[in-house]
């Protein structure tokens, strides 16, 4: 089969920001969805910003087509000043995490649509499951040819913006020894995951072939790898990310992500080999990182040399600058320093944790606060 990818000329960029709704009072996960898009709707003129996903206890904050990540943070907080108090009208607060420290799967309720009740009739328990909540990046691509090396180039990085969005150490009121939990949840569905490492686009395409003639996909966006092409929208989606708590931090993993794709663009462009490790590799960083946060010592390339991630983040950072100036980032692109410096979300959700004797009500309002007190 033939899957056509529309190119961007420019390297633009979309955002998808996915928040659970908690109770005001109890702090569980309120299946209030519907009530609050209700309410948005009539004070948002494009209704296409705020997205229903599949559990009534999620909502998605998308971005149009930016250009800078300046203009796609200036898009979330326009929409996030009319979803905050219409979420307050309906008794709920926005969190922004991996996962929710202790609710229940068995009380949240599926939204509606042919799509959503396949997948948990197909995947069953661990459907059921999928308490999670991710970010997911999207940068243009201008030819379609770069766009397998380029993602087979970025899985390098995995274990680097994993780290630092981790942000789910707590599953059903116990702590897993995980930064992200979430991580290692999400690639149980059948089509999650990492991806195949294909070098043309002729592979690509033979393997969705085989996946719908098999039955596993019905369409192209069952795929749900953590690092796929989009080639309707004509970019490379990177949905490696934790769920996030606040714009500040969504900001940094959204220009690193950015200036990681362009750089590795260019250099492919002018001629240049992109580096990549063998699939094993990529696997046990994601397990590392996953695993242990910002405390990973991660593999850097395909001769097995390592390094403590936030060691190889500095370096990182300071190699990126100029493709930062260029896309009109470097503010955000610094500001991924901050996230090693203070703390991931996982630590800081920890040392609630560990402060109130426990108190997993105290993370959830912890977690809510940082949203709130920049909103």
């Amino acid at each position: 089969m033939q899957i056509e990818f529309h190119p961007s000329p420019r390297p633009t960029l979309g955002v998808e920001w996915e928040l659970a709704l908690v109770d005001h009072r109890t702090r569980d996960l309120s299946n209030c969805a519907e009530g609050l898009l209700e309410e948005v709707r009539p004070r948002l003129p494009d209704g296409r910003r705020l997205h229903q996903e599949l559990l009534r206890n999620t909502v998605e904050l998308v971005t149009g087509v930016c250009e800078t990540v300046g203009e796609a943070m200036d898009d979330l907080r326009a929409t996030l000043d009319v979803v905050l108090p219409a979420a307050e009208a309906v008794g709920a607060d926005l969190f922004g995490a991996g996962t929710h420290p202790f609710a229940s799967w068995s009380t949240q309720q599926l939204s509606p649509g042919h799509r959503y009740e396949e997948l948990i009739n197909r995947t069953q328990w661990w459907g059921r499951q999928m308490l999670i909540w991710g970010l997911h990046v999207h940068v243009g691509m201008p030819d379609r040819d770069r766009v397998l090396p380029v993602l087979s180039s970025l899985l390098n990085y995995f274990p680097h913006l994993q780290a630092l969005s981790a942000s789910s150490p707590v599953w059903a009121g116990t702590d897993t020894g995980y930064a992200s939990n979430r991580a290692l949840m999400f690639q149980q569905l059948p089509t999650a995951g990492l991806p195949f490492q294909f070098e043309r686009w002729g592979e690509f395409e033979a393997f969705v072939q085989d996946q719908l003639t098999t039955g596993v996909i019905e369409e192209l966006s069952e795929i749900r790898w953590d690092v796929r092409p989009s080639p309707k929208l004509g970019t490379i989606e990177n949905r490696v990310c934790d769920g996030v708590s606040n714009l500040r931090e969504l900001a940094a993993l959204v220009a690193l992500m950015h200036c990681l794709v362009v750089d590795f663009d260019t250099r492919l462009a002018n001629g240049e080999e992109l580096p990549t490790m063998p699939p094993w590799h990529v696997q046990e960083n994601k397990w590392r990182s996953a695993r242990y946060g910002l405390e990973a010592i991660v593999i850097l390339d395909a001769a097995s040399e390592e390094r403590l991630v936030t060691e190889d983040l500095e370096e990182l950072l300071d190699r990126l600058v100029p493709v930062a100036r260029r896309l009109r980032c470097e503010e955000e692109l610094g500001r991924v320093a901050e996230i090693v410096s203070h703390g991931a979300s996982y630590q800081r959700q920890r040392a609630v944790a560990e402060r109130t004797g426990g108190d997993l009500v105290a993370v959830v309002d912890s977690v809510v606060r940082e949203l709130t007190d920049q909103g």
